[in-house]
């Protein structure tokens, strides 16, 4: 492992460190490296063309991370690895839980983002995004309903209450929830477990092109039970308002608060708002795409603005980070975007760096000096043990797996970084192992039952991934194809813990 030695923090953050922090921890949603605009220019040496002032201005204030990853290049199975701090394969679905009515892969012995903070004295709220399934009643019955969520008629599901293991039941004193983000189906909000209509004429109806309020809210995923007033332009405006109210409430009482916001931006369909408090957004960017990584930018300074005029904002640590890498955008990166960074292969789904390297940006005034950068290798999982750590929470054997806290980087302590972690891309079903620089990526099938290595890379030496660089064309490494294979079907085989209990 890396051993980092940081400088010396002064007496203010010592005074600082001794008061339990509120915590915000926002993920966006397929929102690569490149979109933050301040790391666009640095990396591509072209200005920004969809500018995130307050993004850039909260990595300036605190810590930016050049080697994060998302456990997976895809939304779902990597919702259930920062939320459990559980490597996927130790899921019943490693693949993801996509399905609103599918049970949870979460279990009654794993820890959650909630039941940490929550169990530690925190007020919790989770505002956003679930993808994590949850159980619904079939109409007319104390069965819980198992069919698909979409579907050319309407479902044989009550949609009036969320029965169980939603956020209500994994941690979360208050929830605003859309089961499947932005995208559905279900289009859909339910607030503390139950249907949140969007205003006073709404109804759940069955919800198609025919009965959308715009035909574009229905995403490639079909249609389903909706909301009959469904609004996906207005969609990013409430939850920011349910976050700014979680924290203007919280703030209020003397418990510190947990807040997860997990934004749908800028997740497709791409549905920006003409403009949000007399600041035009449509239209304003090379693509409705890249006019949402201002939305989300937005979202970030209500919750900024509301953590400060409610005095909460210099004792409170924020984290950003992003579920997955960016999309694939050829009209903006025509027109000089590119959300992965513009050096590094691969985009949201894909194996290569692009489909995994995301944002990391930690704030925490007072601790963190202002333009600090890390090069320590993260994975999302690591996000729940560093919470635990910072909340006082014991995690169990059982709990957080595969999470390593990286809280002493955070203090200015010394750190000694992980240097290994297992990832996952998506729909190709392929496997990446990354051991230092090197990165090994295997294709695997649905179920699990083969993995051969495809490309082998050293990142230190090729950190876009070119293909020329794939090493596992050269005889003179098959030895180390071969190790890191067996390595890696051994931990994932003996199910046993890869980061130690007590760290």
């Amino acid at each position: 492992m890396k051993t980092y030695l940081l400088p010396f923090i002064p007496l203010l953050s010592l005074l600082a460190q001794a008061s339990t922090p509120n915590i915000v921890l926002i993920m966006a949603d397929d929102f690569g490296q490149g979109d933050v605009g301040r790391q666009h220019t640095e990396r591509t040496g072209q200005p920004a063309l969809a500018p995130t002032p307050t993004l850039d201005a909260l990595a300036d204030s605190g810590m930016w991370f050049t080697d994060a990853h998302s456990p997976t290049a895809l939304c779902s199975p990597s919702r259930y690895a920062v939320m459990t701090g559980n490597y996927n394969y130790r899921s019943y679905a490693p693949w993801g839980v996509w399905g609103t009515f599918r049970p949870t892969a979460i279990t009654e012995d794993d820890a959650t983002l909630g039941t940490v903070a929550q169990e530690t004295g925190y007020t919790t709220g989770f505002v956003g995004k679930w993808h994590l399934g949850g159980d619904f009643y079939q109409k007319n019955s104390d069965k819980f309903y198992r069919g698909d969520d979409r579907g050319d008629t309407p479902l044989n599901v009550e949609m009036n209450e969320w029965i169980a293991f939603g956020p209500q039941d994994l941690g979360f004193d208050y929830d605003y929830t859309l089961p499947t983000g932005v995208q559905g189906p279900i289009y859909v909000a339910f607030e503390n477990g139950k249907w949140a209509p969007f205003n006073e004429n709404s109804k759940l109806i069955h919800y198609d092109k025919n009965t959308a309020k715009d035909p574009f809210f229905i995403s490639d995923k079909g249609p389903g039970t909706g909301d009959s007033e469904w609004d996906a332009y207005e969609i990013n405006k409430i939850l920011a308002e349910k976050a700014t109210g979680f924290i203007k409430r919280s703030a209020q009482t003397k418990e510190p608060f947990f807040l997860c916001y997990w934004s749908p931006a800028v997740h497709i369909p791409h549905t920006p708002p003409v403009e949000l408090e007399g600041r035009k957004i449509r239209g304003t960017t090379p693509t409705h795409h890249t006019d949402m990584n201002r939305v989300i930018d937005w979202e970030v300074e209500q919750i900024v603005t509301a953590l400060k005029t409610s005095g909460a904002y210099e004792n409170t640590l924020i984290m950003f980070t992003s579920d997955n890498g960016g999309l694939s955008d050829g009209r903006a990166a025509q027109a000089g975007h590119f959300s992965n960074g513009g050096l590094v292969r691969g985009t949201k789904n894909h194996a290569h760096e692009g489909g995994h390297l995301v944002p990391l940006i930690v704030s925490w005034p007072g601790v963190i000096p202002a333009g600090s950068r890390s090069d320590a290798l993260i994975n999302g999982t690591d996000i729940l043990a560093t919470i635990a750590e910072i909340t006082g929470y014991q995690i169990k054997n059982k709990q957080a797996q595969d999470s390593y806290s990286f809280l002493p980087l955070l203090k200015g302590d010394d750190f000694e970084a992980r240097d290994e972690v297992m990832l996952q891309a998506g729909a190709n079903n392929e496997l990446m192992l990354r051991q230092g620089d090197w990165k090994l990526i295997m294709q695997s099938d649905h179920k699990l039952t083969k993995m051969e290595p495809i490309a082998l890379f050293n990142l230190a030496n090729n950190p876009d991934e070119k293909e020329k660089g794939n090493l596992i064309l050269n005889p003179e490494y098959a030895s180390k194809v071969k190790s890191m294979r067996a390595h890696y079907i051994s931990v994932r085989n003996n199910l046993n813990r890869t980061v130690p209990l007590s760290q």
